[in-house]
């Protein structure tokens, strides 16, 4: 492939382009230690209390056990400035421990200020579980929702390990211990010790239902068999209050609490300014990169014969 003139050129301007964005990342990545050094608290300015606002948290993809997020949740219970909080949704469920993290932590908040749960295009499992302290849930018609209910899995591989000449071996302390283990079925007696942790955590899920929602324990039964709902079933169910989004919780919240709806909103951000500075300098830095090595036609004029 001959080198001509207007490829030497092309490839002159791209090595003055890279070391511009490699000039821009030293500068940004200094501003950045500036800031660290120049913000006096991360967790006021994490919080934003500089007046009368409402939190909004947004729940995103699964709920795990999340330490800065609960503790960012402990700052809004207590700062004065946040009127309440909004709590949108939209993830298909988490861990057990997670989700009751999250509902013990709003069910603090609720006990003080107003929570609303918005329910996006899902909020199942996890994510009906952290809704139920709210003092009101929305959702949209076409909301996924519901999945009450708690899943163990494990996989079993003996067989395809006997094909390959493959064996293992296990030193345990008890007969329980290495159950469920993917290198032996499953016995009796330990499926039925793992049925008796699943069963204990479906009751409390069960229990947060029924105090959340003020309904029947054998009405929540009867619904709490892993079942989704859409969000105008639910509705009819009594699991969700309304159908809505964030400017009708707003409405709620102005007509029920007293809370304007021209209130500012303020997410909660469990990051530092340092954090979201860096991550937002670096997205750029790297949306620019690609855009110049990848794009369309430069690689024609590069490749071309």
């Amino acid at each position: 492939m001959p080198l001509d003139a207007d490829l030497l050129l092309d490839r002159r301007r791209l090595k003055r382009r890279l070391s511009l964005w490699r000039a821009f990342a030293v500068i940004a990545t200094a501003a950045v230690a500036v800031i660290a050094a120049w913000q006096p608290d991360v967790r006021t300015l994490v919080t934003g209390s500089s007046g009368p606002h409402l939190a909004r948290l947004t729940l995103q993809g699964f709920i795990g056990d999340d330490r800065k997020l609960l503790e960012a949740l402990d700052r809004a219970r207590r700062d004065p400035s946040v009127r309440g909080v909004i709590l949108a949704i939209d993830s298909p469920g988490g861990s057990v421990a997670g989700g009751e993290g999250l509902h013990r932590a709003l069910t603090s908040i609720a006990a003080d200020k107003p929570v609303v749960a918005v329910m996006g295009g899902t909020a199942a499992s996890a994510g009906y579980m952290v809704a139920l302290p709210a003092s009101r849930i929305f959702a949209r018609e076409a909301t996924v929702t519901g999945s009450i209910g708690v899943i163990l899995q494990s996989f079993e591989a003996t067989e395809l390990m006997a094909r390959l000449g493959v064996r293992a071996e296990t030193v345990a302390s008890g007969v329980f211990k290495d159950q469920p283990s993917p290198f032996r079925p499953l016995t009796e007696e330990g499926r039925a010790e793992l049925n008796r942790v699943v069963m204990d955590l479906y009751e409390q899920f069960v229990g947060m239902v029924v105090a959340g929602r003020r309904l029947e324990p054998m009405h929540v039964r009867a619904l709490a068999d892993g079942r989704i709902f859409t969000g105008r079933q639910a509705l009819s169910l009594g699991l969700v209050d309304a159908i809505g989004g964030e400017p009708e919780a707003r409405e709620w919240l102005a007509a029920e609490r007293e809370i304007p709806a021209s209130l500012p909103v303020r997410d909660i951000e469990t990051r530092s300014l340092t954090e979201r500075t860096f991550g937002a300098v670096f997205g750029a830095f790297a949306k620019g990169l690609v855009n110049e090595w990848l794009g369309v036609d430069r690689v024609r004029a590069l490749w071309q014969p």
